[in-house]
């Protein structure tokens, strides 16, 4: 057995449980009493190694201690005798150093030696001094050489041009701005600085004919040359300006085939049209017009494709600018052409309705006020804005591929130039005019269009039911009202998600905070229209208040019966009228699909804006530019500085000049994350609010039968009727409940097979039928509730009642409670309380309340009763 002694250094080291571990490893058939003395003796040997080769180390340790000893006192004394030396070297090296601060550069270098010589510092003043005249005196005889050879240069110029030698204008040239700058603003060389500009223009002027000709032939070598010409004079504007103008003038003809094409398919039509106009007379009908939509990818192509070979060329010719000259070109003709642009697209978008089509007016001129009123924005026109807007960032990214190359501003500023056509439809502002005549009307925002448009869209539904019935046929009216105003609410949601996608892909985002105000605000006109109907169904159904009240509380139990107008329940059949009552609970699957499709549009909306957050990666400012990531940087002066490559997509593009702007969105984007964030809060508290109307609504039908019913009940004649004398003993009173109160009964038991139709809408699966059949008992008790209370109320009301009046009543509780019970409710302290008062005889009533001193009876109520029967209980 080999000992581990390492286990013995441990300082959890147990000894019990170190030896019953060693017994353990032993050998089933070994003794165990040989095995521990083998273990005692192993340590013992182990222990009396240790303890000889600790005494041979310890004897070393102590011989070699006087001889370390030494060693440290001669180190310490090495030590300080380097610490006075560096003491002195660096009080050397800040005399030097301050010396150094004050005297020029060329005389440093004697610093050092003159300070350890000891020198003093008025030898070293001596020399600055020294060498100050003698800069002074190299800089005038510097200044007289430039200015004896601006004299000369200036003399020779003239037969420089006359030679024809460019390149040689070109140095002259330059030889003689050096001159001057050296010379400064002296009175005698003015005429020279005039003569010198004049010069510059010349060349210039020379230059520019043959750099045409180099561009338009694409003589890499003569371009480069001229352009080195241009550079030598700081002429390199013209350079641009020059490619710019020699190049744009082929995109332009490109751009300018798509009205060549449309002249040649119309006077194409017009000859045709000239043949058989003696057969027909729709002129406008035959021409053949190529749209503008179908043209635009071509045109692209087209241009993309010449980009990359000028960029191929100009990789040639222009190495060092090729970066920035392709860009330019592409920047400058996209201005150029960016007014017929946006007329264009204003077109494309009206040529899709026939409307416009026929007006030659397109979404711009809808939103100015310049149309006949009626024409909207609708959303086929936003469908075709963004066909067109996908063509041109179809567009962009391959020019971000072409330009890849080039500075992040110029390739910044080139794709700003690409989408500019588009920004009069993102954000209207007063350059974008269409008419002059109404300034104020001509200035929308994203979120407004939207708004306009999805108003427009919502308007086109039809929420109204049928042609108005005749009676009997009310009911069906009131159904189709119902059913058109829940099929409505999925169209509508459809409408808002449409417009949430379009936002994203027109703008990428970046206006997605107008968006959501035009959402609410959109979704808060759908709804008070949807209330409108509600207050229309009110009156229909008879429920509606007279008394201009507001809302009812606690559904309907309050409600004073001199404040309603209720539908008179003889005119109509009781088929009729459950009708109504079907109508009227169909308004609950209205408030329920409302409520639910709300909610989930709201919590993809929420979803998408916090995906929109990740996509932009725009939530931190102030931080370095990350390459890798999308980050818009805040510079500190108040604008965006620059993006990162991955960043330049639509939303970038457009919120890297607008910080406020960003700013605001990126708030909004962080909010979102938050659960307790609502997209929609104005709509949301107005769909609780439609809720509430609705459920008030249905209740105030499935109660107008029971309210119509006990109406008069306190009233009745019955109740104070004496008891009419005969011969015989008949019972004074009906031993059956009275057509009041078994027309509620009935009414009550029939309730439940209304609900169950609902209900089992409602649920539509097996996992919802628990919570359909909740709804439906609840619905039951409110009833039930809204009619017992109704019915004690009348019963207050009774001022007196005779015996006779007094049994027929108990009757007609007995048989309303026994209805509650079949409808599993139990029977309320009041209602039991006058049952069991009206029930019991005038002459036993006083005992039977002091009896029971509030046990089972209602102490106010039996005394109510006890007035009523006219009985004392002093």
């Amino acid at each position: 057995m080999i000992v581990d002694l390492s286990k013995f250094s441990d300082e959890k080291f147990d000894a019990k449980k170190w030896i019953n571990g060693a017994c353990q490893s032993r050998h089933p058939q070994e003794p165990l009493e040989k095995h521990l003395v083998d273990l005692e003796m192993k340590l013992q040997m182990a222990s009396e190694e240790i303890a000889a080769s600790l005494e041979e180390q310890s004897a070393a340790a102590i011989l070699r201690i006087p001889r370390g000893a030494r060693d440290v006192v001669r180190l310490r004394d090495d030590a300080i005798s380097l610490r006075h030396s560096g003491n002195d070297i660096l009080l050397t090296l800040k005399q030097a150093r301050s010396l150094q601060s004050r005297y020029p550069l060329r005389f440093r270098h004697f610093f050092v030696v003159l300070v350890a010589e000891g020198s003093s510092a008025e030898s070293i003043a001596t020399l600055a001094k020294v060498d100050i005249v003698k800069r002074r005196m190299e800089a005038a005889y510097e200044t007289l050489q430039d200015a004896a050879g601006l004299t000369q240069l200036s003399s020779t110029v003239e037969d420089v041009f006359a030679s024809g030698d460019l390149p040689r204008a070109a140095e002259t040239l330059a030889n003689m701005r050096h001159c001057l700058s050296a010379v400064g603003e002296v009175a005698e060389f003015a005429n020279v600085r005039k003569q010198l500009e004049v010069l510059e223009n010349r060349l210039d002027a020379m230059v520019q004919p043959r750099l045409t000709d180099a561009l338009t032939t694409r003589k890499v070598d003569l371009a480069q040359e001229l352009r080195g010409i241009l550079i030598r004079i700081g002429r390199f504007k013209s350079l641009e300006l020059n490619y710019t103008k020699v190049h744009s003038k082929s995109i332009k003809q490109l751009w300018e085939n798509f009205d060549s094409r449309q002249q040649q398919n119309k006077n194409s039509g017009e000859k045709k049209e000239v043949e058989r106009f003696s057969r027909t007379h729709d002129f406008q009908s035959s021409l053949q017009t190529v749209s503008f939509s179908s043209w635009l990818p071509s045109f692209y192509d087209e241009l993309l494709l010449y980009l990359e070979q000028e960029w191929k060329w100009a990789v040639l010719a222009f190495p060092d600018d090729y970066k920035a000259l392709v860009p330019k070109l592409l920047i400058d003709t996209m201005a150029t052409v960016s007014a017929s642009f946006v007329s264009r697209i204003n077109l494309a978008t009206g040529d899709v309705i026939p409307e416009t089509k026929a007006l030659a007016k397109g979404v711009l001129d809808i939103l100015s006020g310049d149309m006949p009123k009626g024409v909207k924005v609708q959303t086929t026109h936003l469908e075709a804005l963004l066909d067109l807007h996908n063509m041109t960032g179809s567009f962009a990214r391959n020019i971000q591929h072409l330009f890849a190359e080039s500075d992040l501003q110029v390739l910044l500023d080139t794709l700003k130039a690409v989408y500019l056509p588009y920004e009069p439809f993102k954000q209207r502002q007063a350059q974008y005019k269409v008419t002059a005549m109404s300034p104020s009307r001509s200035l929308f925002t994203y979120g407004q269009l939207e708004s306009v448009t999805l108003s427009a869209e919502i308007a086109r539904i039809d929420l109204r039911g049928a042609v108005t019935r005749g009676i009997g046929a009310q009911g069906i009216e009131l159904s189709e009202t119902v059913r058109r105003m829940e099929e409505s609410i999925p169209q509508v949601i459809v409408l808002l998600e449409a417009a949430v996608e379009r936002c994203i892909n027109f703008t990428g985002g970046s206006e997605a905070d107008e968006l959501i105000l035009a959402l609410d605000d959109v979704m808060l006109q759908y709804i008070s229209t949807l209330q409108e109907i509600l207050k229309s169904l009110r009156a229909f159904c008879g429920v509606d208040a007279t008394d201009g009240g507001g809302s009812k509380k606690d559904m309907g139990l309050d409600k004073k019966e001199g404040g309603q107008h209720v539908r008179k329940v003889e005119l109509t059949s009781n088929e009729e009228e459950w009708s109504y009552v079907q109508g009227a609970l169909q308004i609950l699957t209205v408030a329920d699909c409302l409520t639910s499709r709300s909610a989930v549009f709201e919590a993809s909306l929420k979803a998408t804006l916090a995906r929109l957050s990740t996509n932009l990666s725009l939530s931190v400012f102030g931080s370095s530019l990350d390459q890798n990531q999308s980050h818009i940087v805040d510079n500190g002066s108040g604008n965006m500085s620059t993006v990162g490559r991955a960043a330049l997509d639509v939303a970038a593009l457009r919120l890297v000049d607008v910080p406020e702007k960003a700013r605001k969105l990126f708030n909004l984007l962080e909010q979102s994350k938050d659960p307790r964030f609502h997209a929609l809060p104005v709509a949301s508290q107005r769909v609780a609010a439609f809720t509430d109307a609705v459920n008030e609504l249905v209740y105030d039908v499935l109660i107008s039968k029971v309210r119509q019913r006990f109406i008069e009940v306190s009233r009745l004649p019955i109740w104070s009727s004496a008891e009419e004398p005969s011969a015989f003993p008949l019972p004074s009173f009906s031993a059956y409940p009275q057509s009041y109160v078994t027309s509620v009964g009935e009414y009550l038991l029939t309730l439940p097979q209304q609900l169950e139709p609902l209900a089992e809408g409602i649920s539509n699966s097996e996992t919802n039928a628990d919570e359909a059949q909740f709804f439906a008992t609840e619905w039951m008790f409110k009833v039930a509730e809204g009619a017992t209370a109704l019915y004690t109320e009348q019963l207050r009301g009774i001022q007196f009642i005779t015996d006779r009046g007094a049994q027929q009543l108990s009757v007609d509780i007995e048989y309303l409670s026994n209805v509650l019970s079949a409808l599993s409710m139990p029977i309320p302290p009041l209602l039991s309380t006058f049952h069991t008062c009206f029930s019991t005889p005038r002459d036993q009533l006083k005992d039977l309340i002091k009896s029971d001193s509030g046990n089972q009876l209602d102490l106010p109520t039996a005394n109510l009763v006890c007035k009523m029967r006219h009985v004392n209980l002093e």
